[in-house]
């Protein structure tokens, strides 16, 4: 990739506006994995990676920022790791990335980069990216113009398609630090001058014409109109629910079929008795039961980064602001709301993108409630077990993804029901910061990244909840199996223990074998499927039925389907949502708050759900 023998280098810094695909460029150079999303905040820690061809050359990737003057605290902290970097006399150089789409805007916080970098004696290389988009559309960028006028380096590259890295590299080569020393301090100097040189600039040497606002203009009229545009975003997240189902399906049942055949080829092999039962009750009934739903991880991580990267998420927080204030909430809260339906952790610290801390106080409460993917599992083996696998309307609706769709707008209901009453019972929470947000522009999604974010997002949400679930399901197969072997599972240590709970879920029609599934749960949500699977394997199962088709035929009410699906859909995700609640509020006060408080919320809410549906069956 470079040419060039950086040998006098070590670290390199990555910095820029959010948009401007600085963390696309970081993965072509280091080739990891960061997340790259097309709105403001989603990157809130400092990633490293060393250079593919020059391994001792360390690019260290800063969250994105608007200006070198912090308006939030998110943006404080990543300046304040950026000066610090400065003052390291291992880092080297500075690349600062702008769009050359938007190029006024980007030169704006690329003079606050120059006048800091001459202020600590670094050299400066400006890589100016997104030119593919120009080509497409015939503009020009004068990008030697644009160096000489700075006196530092301007490299036109495409951090999508890797156009111009040989440049940059060469670049890099021949940087050298600055011949004079900016004396005043950044803060002191006059913005107004700045964005007025930044004009200038961007006037002289920037792409001429309005082909791109113009097409973004005509795309906002539809997607932000105040009637298409939310009947668009109630479609959008339709689809995004349905796809759960109907593009996950066929890889599901390929893994479903893999378990089967694997265990029919390894059962035979494996001696007759404890260990013959424990690899058919444990490994394949308890964990070959929650592998089986990782395709529908992949598709759910997959559609979200389509949104994320394409630039509809901004708009989609435009769209909610109106409605979230009802429930006070802003369009802010929407993002990381958005990002606890894949993992209510990276929701929490999504979160810090708020600026009002009252709001982020509000958006906390609300992230627990987000259908997450630990969620995804429980609901789709659920929803199997009760709801037929038939479309309607031409195949247009799927009654398996209407369901998935209504329970996680429940859940989203929930959240909102929530914030409105506590935002209420305070006025201090009324207050608010104003509603400001960029509008990104609409870009195709790279696609080779997307696919690479989906499957190690799925590969970590096997390693990391295959080990909880492991551990789980061999503790539930000893106590299910022991002390008769199997023969009886109400009479082993796990039925003992489990009519001690049975009272407690047994209004809801529920047995002993769900309440021991849905303690074991708050370890990890995904957990309630691999002990199900678990204690129905040890019941003796012996043709490995699917999970759902077993539920079926031991007689479960549909009331009792609908309770559970309401009781997880409320109750507070897992421990680790506690903790990173507790780092995050320095206090364990709001995590035990909410813990209880919507464990007897969900409670009395699958509570009355039974008898309802009960009632009406």
């Amino acid at each position: 990739m470079f040419q060039a023998q950086l040998s006098n280098l070590t670290k390199v810094a990555l910095i820029g506006s959010p948009n401007s695909g600085k963390s696309l460029l970081f993965n072509r150079l280091t080739g990891l994995n960061q997340k790259v999303a097309n709105f403001p905040g989603i990157t809130v820690d400092i990633a490293s990676g060393r250079s593919l061809e020059q391994k001792h050359i360390e690019y260290l990737d800063f969250p994105g920022v608007y200006s070198l003057r912090a308006i939030s605290g998110e943006e404080q902290i990543a300046i304040q790791a950026f000066i610090s970097a400065l003052e390291d006399d291992l880092l080297d150089t500075v690349i600062c990335v702008v769009d050359t789409t938007r190029l006024e805007k980007g030169l704006i916080f690329a003079l606050q980069v120059l006048e800091t970098c001459l202020q600590y004696n670094k050299p400066l290389v400006i890589a100016a990216n997104m030119v593919d988009v120009l080509d497409q559309n015939g503009m020009k960028f004068d990008a030697e113009g644009l160096a000489q006028a700075l006196d530092v380096a301007v490299v036109p590259l495409s951090a999508k398609s890797g156009a111009g890295l040989q440049q940059l590299g060469e670049a890099l080569s021949a940087a050298s630090a600055p011949s004079k020393k900016f004396e005043s301090d950044i803060i002191a100097s006059d913005e107004s001058i700045n964005h007025l040189h930044a004009q200038q600039l961007a006037e002289q040497f920037g792409p001429k014409g309005d082909v791109l606002i113009d097409t973004q203009t005509r795309l906002d009229s539809f997607f932000l109109h105040s009637w298409f545009g939310g009947l668009s975003f109630f479609f959008i997240m339709y689809l995004l629910f349905q796809s759960i189902f109907t593009w996950a399906a066929p890889a599901m049942d390929a893994v479903e079929s893999s378990i089967q055949w694997l265990a029919s080829a390894v059962l035979p092999l494996v001696p007759v008795g404890v260990a013959s039962d424990f690899t058919s009750d444990a490994l394949f009934g308890g964990i070959g039961a929650f592998l089986v739903f990782v395709p529908q991880i992949f598709v759910l991580t997959l559609v979200v980064g389509i949104l994320e990267d394409s630039g509809y998420l901004a708009r989609a927080a435009v769209i909610c602001h109106k409605p979230l204030r009802v429930f006070g909430l802003t369009g802010k809260s929407f993002i990381p709301m958005l990002s606890g339906v894949a993992c209510a952790i990276p929701g929490v610290y999504a979160a810090r993108t708020v600026d009002s801390p009252r709001k982020r106080w509000l958006t906390y409460l609300a992230i627990p409630l987000m259908p997450c993917s630990a969620r995804l599992p429980v609901y789709s083996l659920i929803i199997a077990a009760f709801i037929p696998a038939q479309k309607a309307m031409g195949g247009l609706i799927g009654w398996q993804g209407l369901a998935m769709f209504s329970i996680y707008l429940f859940g989203i209901l929930c959240a909102l029901l929530v914030t409105a009453v506590v935002s209420r019972s305070n006025a201090e929470l009324r207050s608010d910061l104003p509603f400001v947000l960029e509008m990104p522009p609409y870009r195709l999604p790279s696609w080779r990244p997307l696919f690479r974010n989906a499957w190690n997002r799925s590969k970590h949400f096997v390693t990391k909840a295959g080990k909880v679930i492991f551990f789980v399901t061999v503790v539930i197969w000893v106590l299910g199996y022991f002390p008769n072997q199997g023969a009886s599972l109400g009479e082993s240590w796990l039925g003992s223990m489990g009519q001690w709970i049975e009272p407690i879920f047994e209004p809801i029609g529920l047995d002993w074998r769900y309440g021991v599934a849905i303690l074991t749960s708050f370890l990890a949500r995904e957990v309630f499927v691999g002990t199900l699977g678990t204690m129905f394997g040890i019941e003796g199962s012996e043709d490995f039925a699917s999970l759902a088709q077993q539920i079926q035929d031991s007689g479960l009410p549909l009331g009792s389907g609908a309770a559970l699906l309401v009781f997880f859909a409320i109750a507070l995700q897992c421990v680790s949502t506690l903790a990173v609640l507790q780092r995050e509020t320095k206090s364990w006060r709001l995590p035990i708050q909410l813990f209880i408080s919507y464990s007897i919320f969900a409670y009395i809410a699958a509570l009355s759900v039974f008898h309802v549906v009960e009632a009406l069956t």
